[in-house]
């Protein structure tokens, strides 16, 4: 005898039985099948683009299987199945339901005979609808309402209600599979199953539906057993599956397995649950009933397989497979399990970028938390309109805006390191060579401006913080090398540019820099000293945390010369940052720019007989940026003037010092970014220039007063600071502060 599958009823051997039930007058609830009886009734895709249309009605809220996957997800991205081939090899469906009217594919057929594919039981309808029926904006809907269905009537002829339900001879299946690969359905939904070997037709059959792209979705079972039925079990076989075929579990709108679903079992790597319990759909008639079991929730599975299709033309039925199952709702014990599987179908998820990101057409690494952090020169700069098109782990194309992105490294400590623990200085010079050695105080947990308190018990360590050493290698010919020290500060020593100890950073740069080696030499022509300066280090400020701080290397030439009391020096500079522009990080989905810059300096010191001085110094910078996604120009400026008195009050000095840190005065970067995905090309279709600008409108002005005294064998400075726009950041308000500062010479 043929084998085949019937409603309601076991059959003997080799049989398959259609798996979910229903029944009643009206929309009415049904028990569960019997356990003898298993057949029963979210850093936006970038295309298609989105409608303006409002999927959000009541007819979705009717609809407990779209809701509970939250399909509204895709239709607001423009998913709806449309232009989507759905097979559904079933008892056919009722023709005259205006809900699949013009959506019915003329390539759907009778496999079993010549009847046509009007549907007797209404078992095909209520699949057919829960995969894709149409929307009235009212009442239920099907998950992927505007797919086109490929009906496949499997039935045997005569068997619907005479027999107490409907068979499904097995040749009948095999022959519908490959009309549905014919036809060129992407996704099969079978709502039956069986406990007998399949047969090796039906084996086949599948294999060619897969080895064509096809995805499967094939119901558990509805025998509440520890494993899903023999048919569906052929997901394990991967020569057949290929991966691309769903067993489809059911739970109820809890969450929790329904009891007559078979469970995952050993096929749990290939098990997806979804609604089967209380599903709205009409029968052969139009009527409205609620239907139960896993015949319902495959065809959730199948619809939402459409949708993604739709959304996503270039992924594979593997893909999309893949893509279900990864992106699944945990559900009882973390993890895979034998219960649930993979989980139950989340479309939140499934449309949300899965894996690595990357820029399309560049492949750039996109960050969907951190792509650019702006140094303390941007302040306030404002980021706006950095969206392009990326791609996830899939090669899907998203819209990212990029503009939450971008962090700012804030205003610059203000007191730096200068009240951070325990600070030793020692000098020793034999006429001819200086060397200084800095050192500190290293505690656990210490933390600006308390670092002299201990927060525990932890010994204390004394550190090499940074040295210098000068050599006179003859009256006319100093050099220098240092560590965690500046070229700068080696120069402006010999050039009489050397201020007053004030607390607060030097102003000059505007962002944190940590020098590590540098080296200079000065040689005096006449009346002019001709000064080089190199110096390499890192920006520690603009490092993302576990990233190694990007380095920069600096060489500068200065001629000072001395007139009567007034020192002057003019200084050019060039700066070559490694993977930053002005201390500012931009990470690959931006290009990775990386700046050179040329500064210009003038500085000016005047010292009088009674104790006056008088200094001050501007630098204007100019900026080329170069990157992957373009490049830019800046400009920047920073400037200081000092004044100071020594004896104001007998045996003390007062410095007042009045300063702008370095500051992106215009400019900023000129931006390539993709903006639009071709995805029948795989390539980007459309381009658009973006200027993203890096001038604050914040200006931070600095300001020190400092009043030093001996006392004992000591110096006693107080410090009163204030600071404007902090940062460059005009939202900041105002900062100020005392600070003492006491040290001893020995």
């Amino acid at each position: 005898m043929r084998a085949a599958a019937r409603i309601g009823t076991v059959l003997g051997t080799g049989t398959l039985l259609a798996a979910c039930g229903g029944g009643g007058a009206g929309v009415q609830s049904t028990p569960t099948p019997p356990a003898t009886a298993t057949q029963a009734p979210t850093p936006a895709p970038a295309p298609p683009p989105t409608p303006a249309v409002d999927y959000d009605t009541p007819g979705y809220r009717a609809t407990a299987g779209a809701t509970a996957m939250n399909a509204l997800a895709a239709y607001q991205k423009g998913a709806t199945g449309k232009g989507v081939a759905v097979g559904i090899l079933d008892s056919g469906i009722d023709t005259q339901n205006p809900l699949f009217a013009g959506r019915i594919a003329a390539s759907s057929a009778d496999v079993a005979g010549t009847r046509g594919i009007g549907d007797e039981s209404g078992h095909g309808t209520a699949v057919a609808f829960t995969a894709a029926g149409g929307r009235d904006g009212t009442r239920a809907q099907g998950v992927a309402f505007d797919a086109t269905l490929v009906v496949l009537r499997a039935d045997r002829p005569g068997s619907c209600g005479t027999e107490g339900g409907c068979a499904y001879p097995l040749d009948t299946v095999a022959k519908g599979l490959d009309t549905a690969r014919t036809a060129q359905a992407q996704v099969l939904n079978i709502s039956l199953a069986s406990n007998e070997a399949v047969p090796a037709a039906v084996k086949t059959a599948i294999g060619r539906a897969t080895a064509a792209g096809m995805i499967v979705v094939i119901a558990a079972g509805n025998d509440g057993e520890s494993d899903p039925s023999i048919l569906a079990q052929i997901a394990n076989d991967a020569s057949v599956a290929r991966g691309q075929v769903i067993i489809a579990g059911s739970v109820a709108q809890g969450g929790t397995i329904s009891a007559f679903s078979n469970r995952a079992g050993l096929s749990a790597a290939h098990f997806l649950t979804a609604l089967g319990e209380q599903v709205e759909a009409p029968d052969a008639t139009g009527e409205r009933k609620l239907w139960s079991g896993t015949s319902l929730a495959a065809p959730q599975i199948t619809g939402a397989a459409a949708l993604l299709i739709q959304a996503f033309p270039n992924l594979s039925g593997a893909q999309v497979v893949d893509l279900l199952l990864r992106t699944a709702r945990d559900a009882g014990t973390a993890g895979t399990d034998g219960i649930y599987g993979r989980g139950t179908l989340d479309l939140t998820a499934a449309f949300q970028p899965v894996g690595g990101m990357g820029v399309a057409g560049t492949g750039a690494s996109v960050s969907l938390t951190a792509n650019a952090r702006l140094s303390a020169a941007m302040g306030d700069a404002a980021v706006r309109d950095l969206r392009l098109i990326a791609l996830d782990g899939y090669a899907r194309a998203y819209a990212v805006e990029l503009s939450s992105t971008v962090t700012r490294n804030g205003p610059r400590p203000l007191l730096g390191t200068a009240l951070l623990g325990q600070i030793d200085t020692r000098t020793m010079s034999d006429g001819t060579r200086t060397v200084a050695l800095t050192s500190r105080i290293v505690q656990p947990g210490e933390a600006r401006l308390r670092a002299i308190v201990p927060s525990d018990a932890t010994p204390q360590t004394r550190r090499i913080a940074a040295g210098t050493m000068t050599q006179a290698v003859s009256p006319r010919t100093m050099i220098g090398v240092g560590f965690a020290s500046s070229g700068e500060a080696l120069v402006a020593g010999w050039t009489g540019q050397a201020g007053p100890a004030f607390l607060t950073s030097d102003p000059g740069f505007g962002f944190d820099r940590a020098p590590q080696a540098s080296a200079a030499l000065r040689h005096a022509l006449g009346g002019i000293g001709v000064s080089v300066a190199m110096e390499s280090g890192r920006f520690p400020a603009a490092a993302a945390p576990g990233m190694t701080a990007p380095g920069y290397d600096q060489v500068a030439v200065t001629i000072d010369r001395r007139v009567g009391r007034l020192a002057t020096s003019l200084t050019a500079s060039h700066l070559d940052e490694r993977s930053t522009v002005l201390g500012g990080w931009f990470g690959s989905a931006l290009g990775q720019p990386r700046g050179t810059s040329w500064f210009a300096e003038a500085a000016a010191r005047w010292r009088s007989d009674g104790g006056w001085s008088l200094g001050g110094r501007w630098r204007r910078g100019w900026t080329q940026a170069d990157g992957g996604m373009g490049g830019g120009a800046l400009a920047s400026q920073s400037w200081s003037v000092e004044a100071g008195k020594s004896g104001l009050f007998g045996g003390d000095r007062f410095d007042l010092r009045l300063a702008q840190p370095l500051r992106v005065t215009g400019g900023g970067l000129d931006l390539r970014l993709p903006m639009h995905w071709d995805y029948a090309g795989g390539q980007v279709d459309g381009w658009d220039a973006r200027r993203l600008s890096l001038s604050p409108t914040g200006r931070e002005l600095l300001v020190e007063a400092r009043h030093a005294v001996m006392l004992g064998a000591g110096e006693l400075s107080t410090h009163i600071f204030w600071r404007r726009d902090p940062g460059h950041i005009a939202a900041l308000p105002p900062e100020r502060g005392v600070a003492m500062k006491y040290g001893l010479s020995f």
